[in-house]
């Protein structure tokens, strides 16, 4: 399916042969020469004696530069070409570790070590708080242990947004360096 839609857009971006509608185009050959600024007719009877399509690559130069291809292995590269450039590409994802105002020293620990590990990672880590029942009257211990967590993944992470309370949650983001 998303194969289908990413040749639809290549379709629809790029125009070939006929329905290039200017005057006239900066023509590219074959092989790669310039054949230099052409009326459209004398560019696409160029491209029908060698068998091949006229195609559009660059839309917004003055004239437009048209090359003579076989369109469907352009369409081909263009998308082998995404593909690479999408294996390349580290997408960060966001982590959340949950915490409640009565953490234990060596369960935040074991917390903190997670979310060190998902720093190295290029995660970024949310950090929840959550407060229950009377918890909601000593925020400011909550509001401690936050600020501990701050200082301690500060060699790793930098806070991208700092804490803030959400209902009975308090929590804040955490972005690797």
């Amino acid at each position: 399916m998303a194969g289908s839609l990413r040749r639809c857009a290549i379709k629809k971006f790029i125009r070939t042969n006929e329905r290039i509608r200017v005057p006239q185009v900066r023509l590219i050959g074959s092989e790669g020469n310039q054949l230099g600024v052409v009326p459209i007719q004398q560019a696409l009877e160029l491209a029908s004696q060698s068998e091949l399509d006229l195609v559009e690559v660059a839309p917004a130069a003055s004239p437009p530069v048209c090359r003579i291809i076989d369109f469907s292995k352009f369409k081909y590269d263009q998308e082998k070409k995404e593909r690479e450039a999408k294996k390349h590409q580290k997408q960060s994802r966001l982590k959340e570790i949950r915490l409640k105002p009565n953490i234990d020293s060596h369960d935040y620990a074991t917390k903190l070590k997670q979310a060190v590990s998902f720093l190295k990672k290029k995660d970024k880590v949310k950090i929840n708080l959550f407060f229950r029942g009377r918890q909601m009257e000593h925020q400011d211990l909550g509001r401690k242990i936050l600020d501990k967590f701050i200082l301690d993944t500060q060699n790793d992470g930098q806070v991208e947004r700092g804490p803030s309370m959400e209902g009975r949650i308090m929590s804040f983001v955490v972005a690797p360096k």
